[in-house]
């Protein structure tokens, strides 16, 4: 019982520590994963000697990075993929292939044996899609050229997850070659199976439990479902011997193809914050700050080669796809750096791989990495610009790397924000004029199904989440239309709308008129007061019945 509550203290620790050092790192216009990282280093058993690397903080460390992935999973579509374009699928296939080969060619003249070299060149391929993103949205460059070549790339070291795992995993193996294929064959068997599993249940199953009644009234079971999906994946992966991180990313991508992945990714992020901070603080806990000044010369070394050596290979691989040097470069400054799944593939490596002194070469290289990432992100622009400038090209917005047409975000979006009847009643008023901008976002499956009969782009989710309105790219709108009843709940949506689209005019219904002034303070520009509109047409009617009588006598 005593060790039970050892435990907690050590979550504890390491989440008070994680929440004063992620703001610090804030505060500096830092991400906070480097605050978390070194709030786990802080507090571990190297520096502080406060908590100590136990199994059950491993395991929850565990459960962090898969649902992590299974978040990943459900943003991860093909279609998506394709869109990106050929910069994602042939740039992004490439930088994985290339930069494990010759990193673990380089590793290899070292003196590394093969098994080794390659896990070192697997573990150094991986960039981080946490960081980077989280970056680029701070940073509004998610849309410009080089964050949409990166996040494409991002996405296809996503999907190399799984195999590069299993690699690792086959690496790690005994050294009898019969006996390490029968059981990759049993795994890949068993791996299929899950898969078979997962698919009737998230394409056929639960799309229909999402349609129960009782399920859109309350907003307890359909969170409740979202976190069983994803724990549910992350234990079957677990029992079936496949990694936890596998089994999350494959019911993530299934999942992700129907219309309620938002919503569940929504639903699950607060107990993904919570177990991706313990995963990062973990990682943390494995940093030995002495190891480092000891070994500065080498960890200093590894980080430049890492970094220059990943940044140079990208922008080598997207000039050779014709993008401008510029960009190139651009996209391989953001993506120099060693990712978060890294870790993972580094602690499978420990165990029969890598000896201590290279594991903690390794780790102290990545943590580095990210705490330079920010700085690498905040100059690819500048270093895009003047590159171009001097090669005296000017990339413009209509102009793709590839030599096509860019699309750009689109203007002028119409947001309408609950499609009930009232939300249904202002669709049909702008239907004929403004089809095409008409964006409609609601929980309710029905009202979707609706709205997407009449012909208008719809985003199946709870707009008072504000990662729902970012998927839904409320930063492109110039009216959104707030006709949800609940004033609780509409404050809550003004509020997110005005920090994401600031420029947007809101317009906010009001269902009774002591409650406009609230509304109106959040952020409304104009509310549409209930009880006065109905005031004014119960007038218009009784006036009417009155010029009747007038007219008849």
């Amino acid at each position: 019982m005593e060790s039970s509550w050892q435990t907690v203290t050590d979550f504890l620790i390491l989440l008070t520590a994680a929440l004063l050092l992620g703001t610090l790192a804030e505060r500096l216009r830092q991400s906070a994963i480097l605050g978390y990282l070194l709030a786990g280093t802080l507090v571990g058993p190297n520096v502080l000697a406060l908590v100590s690397s136990g199994v059950q903080v491993e395991v929850f460390a565990e459960l962090g990075v898969a649902l992590l992935l299974f978040t990943i999973g459900l943003d991860f579509s093909f279609r998506r993929l394709r869109h990106l374009g050929i910069v994602a699928l042939i740039g992004g296939s490439l930088q994985v292939v290339v930069s494990l080969i010759i990193f673990a060619a380089a590793v290899a003249l070292m003196g590394l044996n093969p098994p080794a070299a390659l896990a070192m060149g697997t573990i150094v391929t991986m960039s981080s899609t946490a960081c980077v993103v989280r970056l680029l949205m701070d940073r509004a460059q998610l849309d410009s050229i080089h964050g949409r070549n990166a996040l494409g790339m991002l996405l296809l070291q996503d999907a190399a997850v799984i195999p590069l795992i299993l690699m690792m995993a086959a690496l790690r193996g005994g050294r009898s070659p019969d006996g390490d294929g029968l059981s990759l064959l049993q795994t890949a068997l068993l791996a299929v199976a899950l898969i078979g599993l997962f698919y009737v249940l998230l394409v056929f199953v639960v799309p229909q439990l999402f349609n129960i009644r009782q399920w859109v009234k309350n907003r307890d079971l359909p969170i409740l479902l979202a976190i069983v999906i994803a724990l549910g994946a992350v234990v079957a992966a677990h029992r079936v011997g496949i990694s936890p991180a596998t089994g999350a990313f494959i019911a993530g991508v299934l999942l992700g193809q129907s219309p309620f992945a938002v919503q569940i990714r929504a639903d699950v992020s607060s107990i993904r914050t919570l177990l991706v901070t313990v995963f990062f603080t973990a990682i943390g806990l494995l940093g030995d700050p002495l190891w480092v000044m000891d070994h500065w010369r080498l960890v200093a070394a590894t980080v430049a080669a890492i970094v220059i050596g990943k940044a140079l290979i990208i922008a080598i691989i997207l000039r050779l796809l014709r993008l401008s040097l510029g960009m190139a470069v651009a996209t391989g400054l953001c993506l120099a750096q060693v990712g978060e799944f890294s870790f993972v593939l580094a602690a499978i490596a420990r165990d029969g791989l890598i000896g201590p002194d290279l594991f903690s070469l390794i780790i102290s290289a990545i943590v580095v990495t990210l705490l330079l990432t920010p700085f690498l992100v905040n100059a690819a622009p500048l270093v895009a610009g003047r590159i171009d400038a001097w090669q005296n090209r000017r990339i413009t917005s209509s102009q793709s790397p590839g030599g096509t047409t860019q699309t750009d975000q689109p203007q002028g979006k119409i947001f309408i924000i609950g499609f009930g009847p009232a939300g249904q009643q202002v669709a049909q008023a702008l239907l004929n004029q403004y089809q095409k901008q008409i964006v409609v976002i609601d929980l309710n499956w029905r009202n979707t199904t609706i709205a997407m009969h009449d012909g208008l782009a719809t985003q199946l989710g709870d707009a008072s989440r504000r990662d729902v309105l970012e998927h839904a790219q409320i930063h492109v709108a110039s009216v959104i239309v707030v006709t949800i009843p609940d004033t609780n709940t509409s404050r809550t949506i003004i509020h997110h709308c005005k920090y994401l689209a600031p420029s947007a005019v809101i317009v906010a219904r009001a269902r009774y008129h002591a409650l406009s002034e609230q509304i109106q303070s959040a952020g409304a520009l104009e509310v549409v007061d209930e009880e006065e509109s109905v005031g004014l047409r119960l007038a218009a009617e009784a006036r009417k019945h009155m010029r009747d009588e007038d007219e008849q006598g």
